[in-house]
């Protein structure tokens, strides 16, 4: 079963992979619940879930997983990093994100932040969000023109709407 197919008036926050993502979130907060699950754990059953569902196929079930590890690192990496809270990495108001959505996500952002301070991780800067992907709530910044995209839930990534670029990152503090 594909689940790419999107009406095209469909808003982002509808396309099925933004959908996926949310559940794929849930499982992984749920699966980290357990004080001694890691974050590659969760994220392989929440995979693997989706697949057995028939909800993704196995393809879109490791891309969309690698979504969602790729924005609890960078949610994770920030709060390690400054200090912050979420809310201001997401720089948005709480109002404008679903209530369940930000329980979903700050409650793995944080442990993954757990791991992450033990793991030290080494790379470098994260790579960009890319047009097509679908990136969870808060905004991202354009790398050719610096235009915000804010995203109120998960959503696919457009192009950007001022300079038609296709990379973005989150903003730093």
């Amino acid at each position: 079963m594909s689940s790419e197919q999107q009406h095209p008036d469909a808003p982002e926050h509808e396309h099925p992979l933004a959908r996926a993502y949310e559940r794929m979130l849930e499982r992984v907060r749920h699966g980290l619940e357990d004080t001694e699950a890691r974050l590659e754990h969760a994220l392989e059953a929440a995979r693997e879930k989706a697949v057995e569902l028939g909800e993704l196929t196995r393809e879109e079930a490791e891309r969309v997983a690698g979504w969602v590890r790729r924005d609890l690192h960078e949610a994770a990496r920030h709060a390690a990093g400054t200090g912050e809270d979420l809310a201001r990495w997401l720089r948005f108001d709480l109002e404008l994100i679903e209530a369940r959505l930000w329980e979903l996500f700050s409650a793995a952002a944080d442990r993954t932040r757990l791991e992450l301070m033990a793991l030290e991780e080494a790379a470098g800067a994260p790579p960009p969000y890319r047009t097509g992907e679908v990136a969870g709530p808060g905004t991202l910044v354009c790398r050719g023109c610096g235009e915000r995209l804010r995203f109120r839930r998960a959503g696919r990534i457009p192009p950007c709407p001022r300079c038609r670029g296709t990379e973005f990152e989150r903003p730093r503090a």
